[in-house]
């Protein structure tokens, strides 16, 4: 053994200890951190020939690179739906590394059946039934992309194309219909073979919506003369947070034929909320699902689950066949049900927040930000500078300056909130003028917060 790496092998304790004082340090001065980094990034070092072990490599890292990270997992990082992390996911995310488990199969560890577990409470968190399985993934992009890939495998079974042997091609021209598609969806569909071009954008709602009109979606379906599809619906759009009508949507089902994937990628958190959950009222249809957890439910990068009705159709997608890897006979390894072999043990982040905090816990978050937001959304309403897009739905505030809105002039306000190292929020284009979006997610983020985020604002834009 390389003697630096075995002296770190004797010292580990203590050099877990160094890390724990340096991250604890780290955190407890989030609140009071700039929120994004300013100034250019430490010119590249060459690739140490023997290495200097651990201890020196924290505090090369605190030198060189820490002072340069943003405050993203703290309070006032309201950009992109960015959550933090909960102090039990912290302590679970590091227990992942510790144990190292290899998810590509059972591989005598329990930990495949702690992510069952895992997925069977958040599935019970979300509303869905029994009928629905699930598997943890990285984020919305890969969730979108499997329900989309299994929903592909099932236009092939409708016209009798074995799609995973055959290819997409096989199918022909696929529809794909959504209101309001988040930008992972075209991306997805480039990966799958559908290709971009193939999303058609049905209209929304009037009234300055987001949601899909269901009578022309019903039209468009109509015009497709029997041929099966791809219906993307969502439940919480990234600008104004805005959902479609999952029942009504599902109800079509009964004269169309169609696949219906929901985008839930945090909307799905209404569920948690008497006050909010008729927003998700049928989700519980859908052939597939996506939320994505590094957002609402605050545990910390990358995790996402996604679900289906139709397991047998993801493992026909993702199987690996080979014999060191197994059959995916009965309850199938999860190798065989996403893109990855390699799979970090994600589930333990979560299954630690949801053990600690529980449902209500992460309720009283989803609740706060609301109430945040709102809070906000009124103050900017308030101020001559600035003004309103949409009224705030949940927990995203869409808005604009008063006058002259021009893409130039958000992205200098958009600076100017960045480099107070106050706050940090994201531009956006909603209605055809360019704006900013603040969203609420993080589990830290109180009123005294939303004041200071309000204060920078009234401040950059006067």
């Amino acid at each position: 053994m390389h003697p630096t790496l075995a002296g770190d092998l004797s010292r580990f304790p203590e050099l877990l200890q160094s890390a724990r004082d340096f991250a604890a340090r780290e955190v407890a001065g989030l609140a009071e951190r700039p929120v994004a980094a300013a100034g250019p990034a430490p010119a590249r070092a060459p690739l140490p020939e023997d290495g200097a072990g651990g201890d020196a490599a924290i505090a090369r890292f605190a030198e060189r690179w820490a002072p340069g990270f943003s405050g993203s997992a703290g309070p006032r990082y309201l950009g992109f739906v960015t959550g933090g992390a909960t102090p039990a996911s912290v302590a679970g995310d590091w227990l992942t590394s510790a144990f190292d488990q290899n998810l590509s199969g059972a591989g005598g560890s329990w930990a495949a059946d702690l992510e069952r577990e895992t997925v069977a409470w958040l599935r019970e968190l979300f509303g869905l039934g029994e009928a629905h399985s699930g598997a943890f993934v990285t984020g919305a992009t890969a969730s979108n992309t499997v329900g989309l890939a299994i929903g592909r495998e099932w236009l092939g079974e409708r016209l009798g194309v074995d799609v995973s042997h055959a290819g997409a091609a096989a199918l022909g021209p696929v529809d794909v219909l959504s209101g309001s598609p988040h930008s992972s969806v075209p991306k997805a569909m480039s990966v799958l073979g559908i290709g971009r071009d193939r999303l058609r954008r049905v209209p929304l709602l009037p009234g300055n919506r987001e949601a899909v009109d269901v009578a022309a979606l019903e039209a468009e379906l109509a015009r497709l003369e029997g041929r099966p599809a791809i219906v993307v619906a969502n439940a919480g759009t990234v600008n104004t947070v805005d959902f479609d009508d999952l029942r009504a949507i599902a109800a079509l089902k009964d004269r169309y034929d169609f696949w219906l994937h929901v985008d839930a990628a945090f909307g799905g958190f209404a569920a948690l909320c008497p006050e909010y959950a008729t927003l998700v009222d049928g989700l519980d249809a859908a052939d597939s699902v996506c939320v994505d957890l590094h957002k609402w439910l605050n545990v910390p990068y990358d995790a996402a689950v996604q679900f289906t009705r139709r397991r047998d159709l993801q493992v026909k997608v993702f199987h690996n066949a080979s014999p060191y890897l197994g059959l995916p006979a009965g309850e199938p390894d999860f190798l065989h049900l996403t893109p990855e072999n390699s799979r970090r043990l994600r589930a333990l982040p979560a299954w630690f927040s949801l053990v600690a905090y529980g449902r209500a816990g992460h309720r009283e978050i989803v609740e706060r930000n609301v109430a945040l937001a709102r809070r906000l959304g009124a103050g900017i309403d308030a101020l001559p500078g600035l003004r309103l897009l949409a009224p705030v739905r949940l927990n995203v505030v869409c808005f604009t300056l008063a006058e002259d809105p021009t893409e130039d002039r958000i992205d200098a306000l958009a600076r100017a909130v960045a480099g107070s190292g106050e706050a940090y929020v994201t531009p956006t284009v909603y209605g055809g003028v360019a704006g900013l979006r603040a969203a609420f997610s993080n589990w830290r983020t109180s009123e005294a917060d939303t004041e200071r985020v309000l204060g920078v604002l009234a401040a950059a834009s006067s």
